[in-house]
């Protein structure tokens, strides 16, 4: 189906009514329209948070189109339903691509959904622009990676928490899915290169809500501090028995990976405060540019509590990457897009942001969250700059090179 903006936030959980957004304005266009995919989940488990991602893409859409467009030309978003569930997303993906001529589609959640649609735009000759932080091990001539991999979020995060914390055994626990898993490969290593151990690695399904036994393991391992890699709705369950149990934040702290904004406003704050969070984006970073993009999307949504997080700021800035690439090359397809985005930066609500032109990874500054008790984070550790992304981060920066070098990701084969 073909939204437009009104017709799309009647679909949104996010949106309590479809409102014109005047801040924006209208613009006239005399060319055709150019058409981009919006690939996320608005049914199913996933829908929430999907929704929030759809709605990132179509307000950095409308942004553009109000102030002229791309190459003169209006954007046009055609939305399709993932329905959390991955097959579906393959048959929306060939949808997009074969049916409606998209060459670019920005989309995706997990690392399930993204895996089930790459070899669709491997073999089309498509790309997908990705927002979400994932584990790495990966790197597509198709995909450009604008969330975080394991060296932006771990790299910083692991010897604060030895150093600054003073934590040396670490309980590592995730939802069972190839996410956490490699995540935790990554921690294990920085921790003993920390001189810490890690005392267990356990794993509860994606969606469990049972954490009883779980959090009693934790109690008796003599662990303390708890890696959390923990994802979606077991999140909420996972933190409330944890405070349920007794266990205190300020002795036995979660540090957490995936834990945002969003899980917060869902759990109660209370559950959370004084555990930590790593990511490059945070809703409390205070400056004008993340206020002004805070209040944009609220007006956006027309929800005047809306949170933002890092996905979302991440969905909203890879379209301007996009813009950019499209103007430099001057053209739609896929190899034109490749060539132009490496090396594009755009100063982004978080700060500045630049893909990388051997992985198209972006660079991004890694931050440390606290949790307070009004569900905002208090960022305790910051980068003074973006590092660049090493997605094979668990083998070192050489062979992370070598790795996107052999999938033809090298600078100089970007240029054709």
């Amino acid at each position: 189906m073909v939204f437009n903006r009104r017709e799309f936030l009647k679909t949104a959980a996010t949106a309590s009514a479809a409102l014109a957004l005047p801040a924006l304005g209208s613009r006239a266009f005399a060319a055709d329209a150019i058409k981009v995919g919006a690939l996320y989940s608005q049914t199913g488990g996933l829908s929430v948070a999907e929704k929030l991602l759809a709605n990132g893409v179509m307000m950095a859409v409308a942004e553009i189109n109000a102030t002229g467009g791309v190459l003169g030309r209006p954007v046009e978003v055609v939305v399709e339903d993932g329905a959390s569930d991955p097959k579906t997303f393959s048959e929306k993906a060939s949808k997009l691509i074969l049916k409606d001529k998209i060459s670019t589609v920005f989309g995706c959640h997990t690392s399930a959904s993204r895996k089930a649609v790459l070899p669709i735009f491997e073999r089309r000759g498509a790309m997908l622009f990705y927002q979400t932080h994932y584990e790495g091990f990966e790197c597509s001539r198709n995909v450009v990676y604008s969330g975080a991999v394991p060296n932006q979020q771990l790299a910083n995060y692991i010897p604060w928490i030895v150093e600054k914390l003073g934590k040396k055994k670490f309980f590592i626990v995730g939802s069972n899915y190839v996410y956490p898993r490699e995540m935790a490969k990554v921690s294990k290593k920085l921790i003993e290169a920390a001189g810490a151990e890690w005392v267990a690695d356990e794993y509860l399904e994606l969606g469990h809500s049972e954490w009883a036994v779980m959090v009693s393991k934790i109690k008796e391992s003599g662990a303390d501090v708890v890696l959390s890699n923990v994802v979606g709705d077991s999140i909420i369950a996972f933190y409330r028995e944890f405070k349920n149990q007794g266990l205190s934040q300020e002795v036995l702290p979660i540090c957490a990976t995936v834990t945002s904004e969003i899980e917060i406003a869902a759990m109660g704050a209370e559950y959370a405060a004084g555990s930590y969070t790593s990511f490059p984006y945070f809703m409390s970073i205070d400056t004008p540019a993340n206020k002004s993009f805070i209040d944009r999307f609220r007006t956006f949504v027309n929800d005047p509590k809306a949170v933002t997080y890092h996905s979302l700021e991440a969905a909203y800035f890879q379209v301007f990457l996009w813009k950019q690439a499209v103007e430099k090359s001057g053209d739609l397809s896929a190899d034109a897009i490749r060539a132009g985005i490496r090396g594009q930066t755009y100063e982004a609500p978080g700060g500045k942001v630049t893909t990388d032109p051997d992985n198209l990874h972006c660079w991004l500054t890694p931050r440390i969250g606290q949790w307070q008790a009004d569900g905002q984070s208090k960022v305790v550790n910051a980068y003074p700059a973006p590092i660049k992304p090493l997605p094979y981060s668990a083998y070192g920066e050489t062979e992370s090179n070598l790795f996107c070098t052999s999938n033809g990701l090298d600078a100089a084969k970007l240029k054709g």
